[in-house]
Order: structure tokens, then C-alpha cells, then sequence
């Protein structure tokens, strides 16, 4: 009697990338959790499937939430589970109700479609097909900067999503850690004014303009242990007294210098702590 929860991935952004058997899914399901339930409101009457009832299912949906879909289940109910855009648990919620019907022994069945980061990769062909996700950037703090120390020791490609308005910032940041890497900025991806730049991370974090819209950032493959043979101590000494000008503090340079540089942190904080301005 078990029924099934369907993992349903949805546009995001050309309506005619919803597929067949998602439109199926979604109008037979006996209930359908979303994100945002007029979302996807919006986005079924536009692909004109018949709604079956509609309950949240978001990062702060309560275990009765969760409970209350596990009860469809075990009574034998279809049920689909849909994101705002593309594949849900992919940067987006669910994972608690798809973890609680696999432990109960309910069929998970994935309906695969759009995804923002296989379209990224896709239409970049930056590497090989290793690569690293990391979603949305710490918005602060220790958090962030371990983040984009980890973007910077990362060799295979890597991936992340960004808000318009933080755009800016985290280029600037990136760019400090590894300048010269090669990245494509993607912008409003299936869309209309869809949109993608090329160049390194110092080339696009130096661009004055207004972003806007969903924003995924794709890193090339990167030689991060290379780098350590080839930045020299003359130039990391011009960029520690660079950084202290700017009025950075030793933790913080050494950081950056790990990243830029692919030398052991430990080994920069004693370098940078012995050239700090007296």
C-alpha cells in the first residue's frame, strides 16, 4: 500500500524544459509539496497540468509538515515533491522529507529535468567533468573566507550560485585568492536575456555594471599546488605589505596568501607577522 514521493525537477527559466513525464507526474500525484506553493501554482497553470492540493515544504517546514506527508505515503499515496526552479535538494529544501521516506522504506523515484548547474557546466565546458559544488557562498565571516579558501584549493572545477546584488563582492573576493583563474559569470540561464562573460577572475570582478537576475559563477580547473612553486617570496612580500596598507589584518593576509599562493597557512602567518609595520 505504500505510495511513492516523486522528486520532481521543474524550469528554470524556459517553460518548455518541464518534460513529459514531470507533467504526468504532477497532475496523477495525490498531493504536491513545493517551496512555494504560488510558485508553482503559477507555473502549473502555465503548463496547464491540473493542480492536485498543494502543501509547503520549505527550510522551516515543522515535522508535522514532514509527518504529514509521510502519512499519504503509508497510506498509499503518489505524492511529488518540486522546488521553486530546477531539481529539488540541489541548493534547494527537501532533504528532511526525502531522508524520513527513505527510512520508512517508501519508494523514492527521481524525475529528472533542468538544473542550473549541469546547464553551467554544459554551456561552459570548463574541465573535464570533475568538478566541486558549492552553492551559495557564506554571506560572512570566518564561514566565507574558509569558503573561498577552499574555491582556491580546489584543482577540478568548481561551482556556485550568487545573488545579483552580492555579484560584485564576491568577484572582488575571489579575485583576491586567485586572480588569474579563468571563470564565466552565467546569467538568467534559459531565459530570455540569458547572458555569459567570459575572462579571469580579475577581469570580471573589474567590471562596472548593474547584475540582475539568478547568477551561477563556473571556476576553470585550477593548479592550486603549482602555484606554490610559482609565486616567489619577492612577491609575496609585495603583497603582505600591499595588504597591510590596505589595513588588513595577519590572520586575514595569511588567509589570502593561502589561497593565492598554495603554500601551508602556518608557514605565511610567521612570514606576514615578521613584515608587520612597526
Amino acid at each position: 500500500m505504500s505510495g511513492t514521493l516523486y522528486v520532481v525537477a521543474t524550469p528554470i527559466g524556459n517553460l518548455g524544459d518541464l518534460t513529459q513525464r514531470a507533467r504526468d507526474v504532477l497532475g496523477s500525484s495525490h498531493a504536491i509539496y513545493a517551496e512555494d506553493t504560488r510558485m508553482t501554482r503559477k507555473l502549473l497553470d502555465l503548463v496547464h497540468v491540473q493542480a492536485p492540493p498543494l502543501f509547503s515544504m520549505h527550510e522551516h517546514s515543522s515535522s508535522s509538515a514532514i509527518e504529514g506527508a509521510l502519512e499519504r505515503l503509508r497510506r498509499g499515496e503518489d505524492i511529488a515533491l518540486v522546488s521553486d526552479a530546477g531539481t529539488p535538494l540541489v541548493s534547494d529544501p527537501g532533504a528532511p522529507l526525502v531522508r524520513a521516506a527513505r527510512a520508512e522504506g517508501h519508494a523514492v523515484r527521481p524525475v529528472p529535468g533542468a538544473s542550473a548547474v549541469i546547464a553551467a557546466l554544459s554551456a561552459t565546458a570548463l574541465g573535464d567533468g570533475r568538478f566541486r559544488f558549492l552553492a551559495f557562498l557564506p554571506r560572512e565571516g570566518p564561514e566565507r573566507r574558509d569558503a573561498i579558501a577552499l574555491c582556491a584549493e580546489t584543482e577540478e572545477t568548481v561551482v556556485l550560485y550568487e545573488a545579483p546584488h552580492r555579484l560584485a563582492a564576491t568577484l572582488r573576493e575571489l579575485a583576491e585568492a586567485m586572480g588569474a583563474r579563468e571563470a564565466v559569470v552565467l546569467r538568467e540561464l534559459t531565459k530570455l536575456h540569458e547572458e555569459q562573460l567570459s575572462g579571469t577572475l580579475t577581469e570580471l570582478a573589474a567590471l562596472e555594471r548593474e547584475w540582475m537576475g539568478e547568477i551561477v559563477i563556473v571556476l576553470a580547473p585550477w593548479d592550486a599546488k603549482g602555484r606554490a612553486a610559482i609565486v616567489t617570496d619577492e612577491a609575496l612580500d609585495a603583497r603582505i605589505d600591499a595588504l597591510y596598507t590596505q589595513g588588513e589584518r595577519a590572520k586575514r593576509i595569511s588567509e589570502l596568501l593561502a589561497a593565492w599562493s598554495g603554500r601551508p597557512k602556518r608557514e605565511l602567518y610567521e612570514r606576514v607577522v615578521g613584515r608587520k609595520p612597526r
